[in-house]
This record gives C-alpha cells, structure tokens and sequence, in this order.
C-alpha cells in the first residue's frame, strides 16, 4: 500500500533505468489506483496488480477482476502474498482459484508461497513451503507462471535467508513443480522474495535455481531498484 500520483515519476525513472539491461524482465506491480496511469506513464513497460479476484464479475465489493485489470493496462499479476494468505486469511484453495483465473485471461501470474518463522525454527519449513506449493500451483500452468519464494520472517525486517536455506526451498520447490507439470517445470521462474537489496542481490542470484527476485521496499525507488537489476543481469 505505497504509491499515489507523485510516485509515478519513480516509475518512469526505473523504467528508463531497466531499458538499459534488455535482458533482464522487469515489471512493477502497483497499487490498482494507479495501474491505468503508470500504463499511461510507461508506455511500454510492464505493470501489473498485487491481487485479483478469482470470480469475473459480481457482488464482490472492493475486489477486482481479470477483466478490470487488463481493462486498466495489467500483464500480470501477483496472488498469494503472505500478507494476503495471513491478514485476509486467504487459503491455498484461494490462491489456486486467482491463479487459474489469472492464467486463463491472458495474465502472468507471480504465485507466491513461504513459511513462518514458527515453521522454519521448528524444522518444517520445507514440508510446509512444499504443502503450500502442491495446493496452490493452478491447473493450467506453467505457461506464464512463476513462483516466488518468500519466507514470511524476511519480509521488511532486513532478514536474508542463508543462501544455503534459499538453495534448498527453490531445489524443493522446483521438485514439486515437476511433479506437477513435468519437463515443462523448467520454464517455471523461481524467485526469491524477502528483503532483497542492492547490497545482497549479486549472492541471492548466483544460487542454484533462483531465477529472478520479488523484490518490496527497494521497488519503490529507482536508486534502490536498479541495482538490483544490475545484478540480475550480470547474473
């Protein structure tokens, strides 16, 4: 919830900024007030939403469809924050039902799944990162699919799982993605999510099957950001 009219010049800015890296795929997915304008403000360069409802139309106050986001300039979208899951108690069913209707309009779709911090210090973080996966993943993937990775515990507190926990959970994760969808899990990015700055990126991304970042608070500004796009590309 970060983001009015004013910022939209940082929008612009980190475009500009990415343009220079071809290589690297570089999307903002912005608050829905602004999805329309920041279209409107980079032409061109990838928006999308950070949630979006699983139902096309009705009495749904306060949500949004498919339809509305792609009406307003959205590619993608993200499902499944952790902040989703936890403070709108959203389930895996939920997340899947977003997924497949994300999919099945012609949106990418960023799924995301993590553990708590009550998880990963009682040694179960894998299996329940892997439960959340298996419920989760949509039935009509992989095709415009990613899933990101993001450990509830390092969101917005500085804390950076070891690249070793990384290696693990993406190595985990992409098991449960085969076991899915076959040789077609290849295609399915792995991102890391969870405090991801310009200072840690460069080890972040030289872990085995870390194929890009969910990156938060160091979105915001195009000082923070292209870093981080930097390192992606000489990743």
């Amino acid at each position: 919830m970060h983001g009015t009219a004013a910022s939209l010049s940082e929008a612009k800015a980190i475009a500009e900024g990415a343009s220079a890296f071809p290589d690297v795929d570089v999307a903002l997915c912005v608050p829905a007030t602004l999805i329309e304008r920041a279209t409107r403000a980079v032409p061109g360069f990838s928006i999308g939403a950070q949630d979006v409802h699983h139902n096309e139309k009705g009495a749904h106050t306060g949500c949004y469809s498919t339809e509305m986001l792609i009406d307003s300039g959205a590619s993608l979208t993200i499902v499944g924050h952790s902040e989703r899951r936890d403070a709108h108690r959203e389930s895996n069913a939920d997340v899947k039902a977003k997924a497949e209707a994300g999919l099945s309009a012609g949106l990418a779709v960023i799924l995301c799944v993590g553990e708590s911090l009550e998880a990963r210090e009682a040694g179960s973080a894998v299996p329940t990162v892997s439960a959340q996966v298996d419920a989760s993943l949509p039935q009509n993937g992989p095709a415009s699919l990613a899933v990101a990775y993001e450990p509830i515990w390092a969101i917005g507190t500085g804390k950076v799982a070891s690249p070793e926990d990384i290696g693990e959970m993406h190595a985990a994760i992409r098991e449960r993605l085969r076991a899915a969808y076959g040789d077609a899990a290849n295609s399915v990015r792995i991102l890391y999510g969870g405090s991801v700055n310009a200072t840690n990126a460069a080890e972040i991304f030289a872990v085995d099957d870390v194929d890009g970042a969910l990156v938060g608070g160091a979105s915001l500004t195009a000082d923070k950001f292209l870093p981080i796009i930097e390192a992606a590309a000489k990743g």
